[in-house]
């Protein structure tokens, strides 16, 4: 798959907030004694399995996701509270395939030159409601982050965790090449996504990076913990 103009807008928040909301058995990652919540708006495109064609109306669409930081095994990762995508087929098929919390939207992105306007409604029947409307752009170079920092803790996760209904846990795993970081800039209009996850933001700007393109390939998710 591929994922372009996407956003990391990260807000810092008290660990004692999210523990509650990371199921039995994976731990939460802080930095600095503090845990961070993302919310991550992007477009996915070239969706396909190995040694297939994308398909134009499944592989490419618009996705947003919240997540924080988790660890087990000393393996880190990713916690989604949400992943927002306008394709119902890929939502119906990752909440049955992979146990995430996928939900139904409708969405849509303009891209001019570098600044891209990103709007997001969700549509999912009975779910809570969440809203997203916002513009960012980069602002900065393009660069690779080093391990120890901020920047690394937050964008360098190769795995993402899930639970099924019955609290079992999975990982999945993914490879890719270093995060192509930029430094950016966000106006943000309208922002429900972590209060639909039963978070509320602090009354602080977001940590934003951007990263234009980035190639990913994906494992099956296996039965963990």
């Amino acid at each position: 798959m591929r994922w372009l103009q996407l956003a990391f807008l990260h807000w810092p928040v008290k660990a004692e907030v999210l523990r509650p909301l990371i199921p039995y058995g994976l731990k939460l990652d802080t930095f600095d004694g503090s845990a961070w919540i993302g919310v991550v708006p992007f477009k996915m495109a070239r969706v396909r399995a190995r040694l297939t064609p994308p398909i134009p109306f499944l592989s490419y669409f618009p996705e947003l996701n919240v997540r924080t930081y988790v660890t087990l095994n000393d393996k880190p990762g990713i916690w989604f509270f949400s992943l927002d995508a306008a394709s119902k087929l890929t939502v119906r098929g990752a909440r049955w395939t992979f146990h995430l919390p996928y939900f139904n939207a409708k969405m849509g992105v303009d891209v001019h030159e570098d600044l891209v306007r990103y709007k997001s409604h969700r549509t999912h029947r009975s779910a809570p409601a969440a809203d997203f409307v916002a513009r960012y752009q980069p602002t900065g170079k393009v660069f690779h982050s080093k391990p120890g920092t901020l920047e690394h803790f937050l964008a360098h996760r190769l795995s993402l965790y899930s639970a099924d209904r019955r609290g079992q846990l999975y990982r999945g795993d993914i490879e890719h090449a270093p995060w192509p970081l930029q430094a950016a800039q966000a106006e943000i209009e309208t922002n429900t996504m972590t209060e639909a996850a039963g978070v509320k933001l602090p009354d602080v700007a977001p940590l934003v990076h951007y990263a234009d393109l980035l190639d990913v390939v994906a494992w099956p998710i296996q039965r963990v913990g």
